[in-house]
C-alpha cells in the first residue's frame, strides 16, 4: 500500500504512529546517558543564547504556505474568512462561494510552489546579510511544510508534493548558515467546541457546525484543530520531533500560546532537541513569548517590537518587510531598507537580534520589490557590517531625541533622525551609528564620550568613518567627542563612526 493511501486510514493509525514516535524518543532518552533530562532543573543547564546567536544579529525567514494562496487582506485570512460580518468573509463568499461548499482545505491543492527554488532563496538571504534563515514550518492553519508521517496535511502528500522545509534546510546549511524553523501551531487547537459563540483567537479556527472547521471527518478535524486536546498535544510533540530529527534546525521559534501545551510536553520537546543538538555538536536556540518557557532555557521574542533600553540578556525581535501582512497579499506595501536598518541598529545596540520576514507568493517566487529591499540591506551591511556582526552592547545603547516610550510587542513604527546615535562595541573599538546622514561638514557631538562618562584610564585614539576615503577632523574634550563630517556623503541611510580607544 503506498504512503498516501496508508495515511488515509486517518486518526486511528496516526495515533499508533504518535505512540511509536513518542515511545522511541523516550526509549532513546532512557537507554543512554544524556546531558539533559526532561525537567526544568536539568534543562536550565542549557545556554539559552550561544555565541553564534549573539554574533549573528540578523536573520531572515518567510511566512509562506497555503495561507499565501488567497493573497488577500493579511496572514489571518484563513481564520477571518470564517467570521461572518467581516470583509474577509465577504470576499471569500464573493470569490469562492459558500463556506459549506469551499472551505480553507480547498486552498490546499491550489498551493503548488511550482517556482520554489531553495538555492535562489538561500542566495538572496546571504546577499541580504542574514546569518541565519528559514521558514514557518507550520502556521496556525495546521498545514505542515515538511515530509510528515504524523500530519496528513503536509507539503509532500498534498499541495506541492515537495519537502519544502527539507529543501531549504539543505540550501541554508549548504552555505554554512544557521537554519530556522518556526512553529505557530499551538493556536490551532480548538478549545471552545462547547461554546460556539466564543470567537477568541485562542482557537485559530472557530467552532461552527455549518463549516468544515467543525467537520466530523477524521482528516479535516486534524487540519482545523478540532480534535481532543490530548491528541493535539501528542501531535504537537511528534511534529517537533520529526523536524528536529529530519532537518536539524539551529533555531526553533514559537509564536505564542504555548500556555495551551502541557508543561510535560514542553519539557520532553526541549530534552529531545537539546540532546539531539549535543549529538550534532551544535549549540541551538529556542525562543518564547510572554514567559511561556523559562528564560534560563530560551530567548524572549518581541513580535514587531523591541526593548526601549539596554538589557543584560540577549533577546529576539521578528519584524516583517511589509507595512501590514506577514504573508503575501496582492496589495502588499513595503517598508524601506532604511527603516529596517534603523530597527536593526536600534535592536543590536540594546542586546537584541532581528529576524526579518519576507512574504513569497504561493508559487514560491519572492517578489522583486522585496528582493530589492533585502539586497539594499545587504549592500549597507557589506560596508558597515563590522559595527553589527560580532559586536556587543556598549555601556549605553545610544543618545538622541527619538526614544521608545516603552518596550514590548507590537510597537508603533518610529522615524529616526541623523541626531539619533546608537552604539556597539567590539574589543577596544566603539561604533557610533548615526541613523541618517547629518549633512556635509557638520559637527556631530557624541556626549557619551565625555571623559566623565568613560573609565578614567581610557582615551580616544583614532576616529574614522566607514566607507569614507578621507580622514576625519575630530576633537575630544570635556563635553564629549566632536566629529566633523566629510564633504562627500557616505550613506543617507545610516553612517558609522569607528572610534578606537586606547589606554592612558
Amino acid at each position: 500500500m503506498d504512503r498516501i493511501k496508508w495515511k488515509s486510514f486517518g486518526s486511528l493509525l496516526m495515533g499508533v504512529l504518535l505512540c511509536s514516535c513518542t515511545s522511541a524518543t523516550e526509549d532513546t532518552l532512557q537507554s543512554a546517558p544524556v546531558p539533559y533530562e526532561a525537567t526544568w532543573e536539568s534543562l536550565a543547564e542549557h545556554e539559552a543564547a550561544p555565541d553564534w546567536f549573539r554574533d549573528a544579529k540578523f536573520g531572515i525567514y518567510v511566512h509562506w504556505g497555503v495561507l499565501s494562496v488567497p493573497a488577500f487582506a493579511h496572514d489571518w485570512y484563513p481564520r477571518n474568512m470564517h467570521l461572518e460580518g467581516g470583509f474577509e468573509h465577504q470576499h471569500q463568499i464573493e470569490t469562492y462561494g459558500p463556506l459549506d461548499a469551499f472551505g480553507y482545505h480547498d486552498f490546499v491543492p491550489m498551493f503548488q510552489a511550482e517556482n520554489f527554488d531553495p538555492d535562489a532563496w538561500a542566495d538572496l538571504f546571504q546577499e541580504a546579510g542574514a546569518q541565519f534563515a528559514g521558514m514557518v514550518a507550520e502556521h496556525h492553519d495546521g498545514f505542515s511544510m515538511w515530509d510528515s508521517e504524523v500530519n496528513p496535511w503536509n507539503a509532500v502528500d498534498k499541495g506541492p508534493e515537495k519537502d519544502l522545509v527539507g529543501a531549504l534546510a539543505q540550501a541554508i546549511h549548504g552555505r554554512d548558515m544557521r537554519y530556522v524553523t518556526t512553529f505557530h501551531m499551538a493556536r490551532n487547537l480548538q478549545i471552545y467546541a462547547d461554546r460556539p459563540d466564543a470567537m477568541t483567537d485562542s482557537s485559530y479556527f472557530p467552532y461552527d457546525p455549518q463549516m468544515a472547521t467543525s467537520s466530523t471527518d477524521p482528516e479535516l478535524r486534524v487540519l482545523y484543530g478540532n480534535i481532543p486536546p490530548e491528541q493535539f498535544y501528542q501531535h504537537w510533540l511528534a511534529k517537533l520531533t520529526e523536524v528536529i530529527d529530519q532537518y536539524q534546525p539551529d533555531l526553533i521559534y514559537f509564536d505564542g500560546l504555548l500556555g495551551k501545551i502541557p508543561e510535560s510536553h514542553k519539557q520532553r520537546f526541549l530534552a529531545h532537541y537539546l540532546n539531539s543538538a549535543d549529538q550534532w555538536g551544535r549549540d541551538v536556540v529556542v525562543t518564547h513569548k510572554n514567559g511561556e518557557l523559562p528564560s534560563s532555557i530560551s530567548v524572549p521574542d518581541y513580535e514587531k517590537g523591541r526593548m526601549n533600553s539596554l538589557t543584560p540578556e540577549p533577546w529576539l525581535t521578528d519584524e516583517t518587510i511589509s507595512t501590514g501582512s506577514w504573508s503575501f497579499t496582492n496589495d502588499l506595501t513595503l517598508k524601506s531598507a532604511a527603516e529596517i536598518l534603523h530597527v536593526l541598529i536600534d535592536v543590536v545596540s540594546k542586546n537584541g537580534v532581528l529576524m526579518l520576514n519576507l512574504s513569497p507568493r504561493a508559487d514560491g517566487i519572492i517578489p522583486e520589490d522585496q528582493q530589492a529591499v533585502a539586497r539594499e540591506i545587504g549592500a549597507w551591511l557589506r560596508v558597515h557590517g563590522e559595527a553589527i556582526y560580532n559586536t556587543r552592547p556598549w555601556v549605553q545603547f545610544g543618545e538622541g531625541p527619538t526614544k521608545l516610550a516603552e518596550g514590548g510587542h507590537f510597537l508603533p513604527r518610529v522615524s529616526y533622525t541623523p541626531n539619533d546615535i546608537r552604539y556597539t562595541v567590539a574589543g577596544d573599538t566603539v561604533y557610533a551609528i548615526s541613523l541618517g546622514w547629518p549633512g556635509a561638514e557638520q559637527d556631530v557631538l557624541f556626549t557619551a564620550f565625555a571623559p566623565s562618562n568613560l573609565t578614567p584610564s581610557v582615551q580616544v585614539e583614532k576616529v574614522s568613518l566607514l566607507g569614507a576615503a578621507d580622514s576625519l577632523r575630530w576633537t575630544w574634550g570635556e563635553n564629549g567627542l566632536t566629529v566633523t563630517t566629510p564633504t562627500i556623503p557616505v550613506d543617507d541611510r545610516a553612517v558609522v563612526y569607528k572610534i578606537e580607544l586606547g589606554k592612558l
